[in-house]
Parts: structure tokens; C-alpha cells; sequence
């Protein structure tokens, strides 16, 4: 596909997104004119772009959609809930259109519009194609006010290669109104020198309109960070002649850019200056005058200081810019490879004992670290870009169950990696869903309960060290314990007398196919969403906890490490072979000796400070050869509330891990979750704890 077109599917889905975000918030706050310019915006250049790159269904559908919002944005049209609908429709209609053109069911794009203008008060609704508006009057509305603009307008040199052409720009000024052009070429070098590519012209255009500013303002609406661009009003009701009858020659000189203000100082230089020809004839004394200089002069302090933090706003705006997210990826792995060889490096450099080279390791190792810490922000983006879709699925979820629901956000400025977001979006759709669906009653239970009638629906995310905690908290009816363990038993997934905590019976709800729901609906109640969800979290390295109140609500904790790239582990071994544990999970180590094993009768138990911990052999599990030293080591870890022990030989210490994926032929070697190469060139398998631990507890099992 050409790159242009690519970048216009990536642009408009982000337009998209903010489209619905505007309407969202428009119908919380119909009277914001910032938000429905926002709305406007997103669909202007959706339109613009759409029909500057070929895709003309969008241009033509998204045309009729924005005249809509030109009444809104002028008054014309109120804002309402069923203005929101439509155009939340028209949003995924367009999504669509983008990514399915030819499969799009075109009557319901039709129906839409229909209903968009059947809004527009006075619309004479014509039958036939919609699309076949396009172009006309309606968008450019008359407001009844003639105003004369002065534009001057400056496009960047590299206007061209991203698909501007600036003579269309000027062509749509001139069907706004009388329009007079003049096009300045003194910045086009000599031929040898030009650049065919780079754009040297630059404009002064005169406009009177009766469309409006907001016309003038949409021609240039999403090219204005790729010009220098002035619009001026200089005449609208007759202001222009006062203003202009006021005005000396050396002020509309400025203003139209021909000379400076130094320049006309310089001259205005050469004579006496007022103050001394009003002292000399003896109008004024010289205080008076002093005291008007130096307020003339505070006055110019006062611009010069705005005028710095102006320009840095500006060169910061202009410092952002737009990478794709596969060289991000790329570089996160070159990283990853230089962080091996560093840690080669001061291995190296360890066993060599040579001053001088383990002065260069050092020094490499900070740098090392210095780029790993920058790379990996550079992936990290707000979590409120993604709870902020979820705003539109509470609000279609609390249409279809016919409650009503709020949707609370905190911390939404916490930062988390690119692609730890893209996985959470299914998991926390399933938990939304469940909360709806299961948790907030409905109105008129909510009142007999004494509680208010809107649920609330809260979701926070805050940094917790290494890691992300998410929190989906509901003020709903809250878990049943007896009801979930009278299930459990049902299905004999625990026995009538097992004693279990209350932590442990909210975990059974993870477990496949199980579920609660008394009927299945639209919305959940199959018991295929939340063991998806502990599935999805330890792919992620994460956990999940439950914590809920009978008739008070329900909060789940989801625990996400801030990166996939690189994670602290814990460096074990046994006999020869390297492993790693996520340090996450390891709470502590303890050593087990041959009259600990012995005390246990052939159990594989240990005592630690008077708890009985289970653990694991990993030489047993990955029949690694060779006799287990007199000392061994368990290292206790944390998997689902449960204290679990691995035992291994040897406990190296921390060390940071670069994941590497397995190859193919071993990606589905359970117990495992990657490896990682170690500085002096093996390879390490990285541990997947909770998967070890549930194969062992399936053989017993069995």
C-alpha cells in the first residue's frame, strides 16, 4: 500500500478515537464549544485527508456528517443524546469504511444521514444519495456578517511530500468569496539550486466572505502545523474604516509585513524625537515625560518576557514526531543485544582483573543503562489512552442492560508499555463487561438497597515499583462466597468439607467455564470470560486478585509489569544448567539439607518458621543429571496467594533479563516463558512459575 495512504489509515483511526472521545464528553457537557469544535476537527480532516488520498466514500460520507456539526458549531443544531447516537454510528461507520471499503453495507451509511439531517431544523430531506450533496451550499453557511481578511500565508519547503498542494488551498479560499492572490517568489533560488520538491512560494491573499472566520479558519484546519499562517479581519461592520482612518502609514506597513519596526524606528530616529519637541516648547516638563518613557518601558519588558515563553511553547509543539511502532520494537532489541554484550563486558573485564578495562566496563555499563532507561520510556504511553475507550463500551453496555452506569478514570497519566496496552484491552473488556453485567443492579434494586441509583464503575492505575497495579472497582452487589463455593462443590471442583479462605473461593471464579450467572445474556454469563482473562494476565507476567463485599461492590487488581523487554530475575543453577525466576515472585530463599528431606519422610514439604511450604525439584522436573550438592536451596514464591518452593542448586543472585522468544519448536515447551543469554555467551531459560506449579498440582492429581 503507499506510504501516504498507510499514513491516512493510522491517522484516521486516531481521529477517529477522538472523535468519539469529544462526543462522549459532549454529552456529558453539551454546552462546550471547545468540545464540539474538537468533534468538527476530527471530521474535517478525516474528510480533508480522506479526499486528498482516494478515499473518496469516506470524504463524501464524512462531508454530510460535518455539515451537521458546522450547524452545531454555529448554533444551528442543539446538542443532544440523539445527535450523539447518530454520530457515534457515523464514527463506526467510517471505522468501517476503513477498514472493510467494499464490504460496507452502504444503506445503513445512508440511514445515518438520513437521520442526521432529519436534525437540521427546517431540512427538507431529499430522497436519493446522500453522498450527492457533497459540494453543496450547506456546508458553506452564510452568517449574514460580510468580513474582508488578510491572510498571509507561508507553507513549510516540504509542503509537497506530505501531500499538500497548496494551490488547492487557494483555489477553496477563492470559492469562499472575492479573493485577490498575490504570490511572492523571491525566495526561489537559482536553477541550478532549486529542489523540485520544496515548495518556495509564499502568498498575501485578500478575502471578503460572507461564510465566516470559522470558513476562512477549516481551509487550512489540518495543515496549520505545516505553515507559517496569519489571519487578519480587517474589516467587518464598518470597523475597517475607523480603524483604518486611525492608523499612521509606518503601522499598516508593519502590519502587512513590508518593513519593521526597527526599520521605521531607524527613521522615525532622525528627527527630535516627541518628548523633546513637547519639553523644548515647553508643553511638558521632563518628569512628565521620564514617567511616560518608563512605563513605555516596562511595557516592553513585559512583551519581551512573554515573548521567549511563546517561542518555546512553540519549538516544543514542533519537537514531537510521529515513529513507526516496528523501528521502536527494533531498537528495544538492538538495546537488548547491547545490554548482553555489556554484561560480557564486565565479565570480561572481572576475570582479566586489569584496572584500566574494568574502568571501561563501568563506564559502558552506565551508558548501557542510561540507553535501556531511555528506549524503554520511549515505548511508554498513558494508560488513559486506553481506558479512554472504554468510556463508549460503559455507555452501550448500560444501554443494553438498562442500567445506568458512571465511569470514573484515575491515574490515567500512568505510563506502561505500547505493547503491554495493546494486550490489556481484551482482559479489561471482559472485566467491564462482568462488572456490568453482574455486578451494578439495576436502577430500581439499587434504590430499594438504599444505595443511588447510578453505578459507579471506577478504573485506576497507579506504578507500584517494577509493575502497574489496575484496579476495576464497582459499587455492586459484590461476590457471594457461599453462593461461588456451593457451585464449586457442584462441579466438583472442591469438596463439600474443604476448608478454604475467602480469597481462595473468589479465585474459583478464574477457573474454565465457571460462572454464577442464573441466565445468559447478550453481555457474559457463559464462564468463557475470566479464566480468558488469567490466562491473558500470566501471558503478561502479571497476576490477578479479587477482593469483593456482599452488597457493597467488588474490586479486581490486576498486577502488570511496566515492560516485556527486560525483567529482574533471579540467577539460579543446577549442576550446569542456568535458570531465571522473575524476581517478582520470589519472596525469599532457604536452604534444605539431606536431614531436612529426611525429616519429611519422602515428602516434598519444608518447614519455614513453623508453615509447611510445598515445593517442586526443578532437577526432578527438567531431569537434569548429576547429584544435588548437601546443601540445596528453595526458593519460595508467590503464585496466586499461594507460598510455592523451587529447589535448585545454587542461588547466583539478581540479574536483569533480556527476554528472548523461543524458536518455534519450543514455544510450547510448558514451564518455560523465554530465555536469555547470559554475559559469558549460554543461554539461561526464563521460569513460568505459575504454569510449573500447575503441572505438578494436575500429576498429583492424577
Amino acid at each position: 500500500m503507499d506510504k501516504h495512504k498507510e499514513a491516512y489509515l493510522e491517522e484516521a483511526s486516531e481521529l477517529l478515537a477522538e472523535l468519539e472521545s469529544s462526543l462522549l464528553e459532549l454529552e456529558e457537557r453539551p454546552d462546550d464549544k471547545e468540545l464540539v469544535s474538537r468533534a468538527f476537527r476530527a471530521l474535517h480532516t478525516i474528510k480533508g485527508s480522506g479526499a486528498m488520498f482516494g478515499f473518496d466514500k469516506i470524504a463524501a460520507f464524512t462531508h454530510d456528517v460535518e455539515t451537521v456539526f458546522d450547524l452545531v458549531r454555529n448554533g444551528g443544531v442543539t446538542v443532544t443524546k440523539h445527535l450523539i447516537d447518530l454520530t457515534l454510528s457515523a464514527r463506526d461507520y467510517i471505522r468501517t469504511l476503513l477498514d472493510a471499503p467494499d464490504n460496507t453495507d452502504e444503506s445503513h451509511g445512508k440511514e445515518i444521514l438520513t437521520g442526521l439531517k432529519k436534525l437540521v431544523p427546517g431540512s427538507t430531506e431529499k430522497k436519493g444519495d446522500p453522498a450527492a450533496s457533497k459540494g453543496s451550499s450547506a456546508t458553506q453557511k452564510t452568517d449574514g456578517n460580510i468580513i474582508t481578511c488578510r491572510i498571509q500565508f507561508r507553507p513549510d519547503r516540504d509542503i509537497f511530500l506530505k501531500g499538500t498542494n497548496p494551490v488547492l488551498l487557494i483555489n477553496e479560499l477563492r470559492s469562499l468569496g472575492n479573493c485577490k492572490c498575490l504570490a511572492y517568489t523571491d525566495a526561489i533560488p537559482p536553477l541550478n539550486a532549486i529542489d523540485p520538491e520544496s515548495c518556495y512560494t509564499y502568498w498575501d491573499i485578500i478575502l471578503t466572505t460572507d461564510k465566516g472566520l470559522n470558513a476562512v479558519k477549516d481551509v487550512f484546519i489540518f495543515i496549520e502545523d505545516d505553515c507559517r499562517l496569519t489571519i487578519d479581519i480587517i474589516d467587518d461592520t464598518g470597523r475597517f474604516e475607523e480603524e483604518v482612518g486611525n492608523k499612521k502609514i509606518g503601522e499598516i506597513l508593519i502590519e502587512r509585513g513590508f518593513i519593521t519596526n526597527e526599520d521605521l524606528q531607524k527613521v522615525l530616529g532622525q528627527q527630535k524625537r516627541v518628548g523633546e519637541m513637547l519639553v523644548a516648547s515647553k508643553v511638558l516638563d521632563s518628569r512628565k515625560v521620564e514617567a511616560a518613557l518608563l512605563e513605555q518601558q516596562h511595557m516592553r519588558e513585559v512583551k519581551e518576557v512573554k515573548e521567549p515563553k511563546q517561542s518555546s511553547q512553540q519549538t516544543e509543539a514542533a519537537s514531537s514526531i510521529r515513529v513507526s511502532s516496528d523501528k521502536l520494537d527494533r531498537l528495544v532489541d538492538l538495546v537488548g543485544e547491547l545490554v548482553t554484550v555489556q554484561a560480557r563486558l564486565t565479565q570480561t573485564a572481572a576475570f582479566k582483573s586489569d584496572p584500566e578495562l574494568i574502568l571501561i566496563a563501568e563506564e559502558v555499563e552506565r551508558l548501557t543503562g542510561e540507553l535501556r532507561d531511555n528506549t524503554m520510556s520511549v515505548r511508554l504511553v498513558p494508560i488513559g489512552t486506553l481506558f479512554s475507550k472504554f468510556k463508549r463500551l460503559v455507555r452501550d453496555l448500560s444501554m443494553e442492560t438498562g442500567k445506568e452506569v458512571e465511569m470514573l478514570v484515575e491515574g490515567a497519566e500512568t505510563e506502561i508499555d505500547k505493547t503491554v496496552i495493546e494486550r490489556l484491552n481484551d482482559p479489561l473488556v471482559h472485566l467491564i463487561r462482568n462488572s456490568i453485567d453482574h455486578g451494578i443492579e439495576k436502577p430500581e434494586m439499587r434504590s430499594a438497597a438504599g444505595k443511588p441509583v447510578q453505578g459507579m464503575l471506577q478504573l485506576s492505575a497507579r506504578h507500584s515499583g517494577a509493575y502497574v497495579l489496575i484496579e476495576i472497582i464497582d459499587d455492586g452487589a459484590g461476590l457471594d462466597p457461599e453462593v461461588i463455593r456451593a457451585k464449586a462443590v457442584e462441579r466438583g471442583m472442591i469438596a463439600p468439607d474443604a476448608e478454604l479462605t475467602e480469597k481462595e473461593i473468589f479465585s474459583l471464579v478464574l477457573a474454565p467455564g465457571f460462572s454464577t450467572a442464573k441466565a445468559i445474556t447478550n453481555v457474559s454469563g457463559r464462564g468463557v470470560g475470566m479464566d480468558v482473562v488469567k490466562r491473558a494476565i500470566e501471558n503478561l507476567r502479571g497476576s490477578i486478585d479479587i477482593s469483593s463485599r456482599k452488597g457493597t461492590g467488588t474490586t479486581i487488581t490486576l498486577k502488570i509489569p511496566l515492560t516485556l523487554a527486560i525483567i529482574e530475575g533471579l540467577l539460579v543453577n543446577i549442576d550446569e544448567e542456568h535458570f531465571v525466576l522473575p524476581l517478582s515472585s520470589v519472596e525469599e530463599c532457604i536452604e534444605l539439607t539431606r536431614q531436612d528431606v529426611a525429616r519429611a519422610h519422602g515428602r516434598q514439604i519444608a518447614n519455614v518458621r513453623g508453615e509447611i511450604i510445598p515445593y517442586i525439584s526443578l532437577r526432578e522436573q527438567f531431569a537434569v543429571n548429576g547429584s544435588a550438592p548437601e546443601i540445596e536451596q528453595i526458593v519460595i514464591t508467590s503464585i496466586d496467594g499461594h507460598r510455592v518452593g523451587f529447589v535448585v542448586d545454587h542461588v547466583i543472585g539478581e540479574h536483569q533479563t533480556v527476554i528472548k522468544t523461543l524458536g518455534r519448536f519450543y514455544k510450547n515447551v510448558e514451564g518455560i516463558s523465554g530465555a536469555t543469554i547470559l554475559g559469558d555467551g549460554t543461554v539461561a531459560l526464563i521460569l513460568d512459575i505459575p504454569k510449573l506449579y500447575q503441572n505438578v498440582e494436575q500429576e498429583v492429581m492424577l
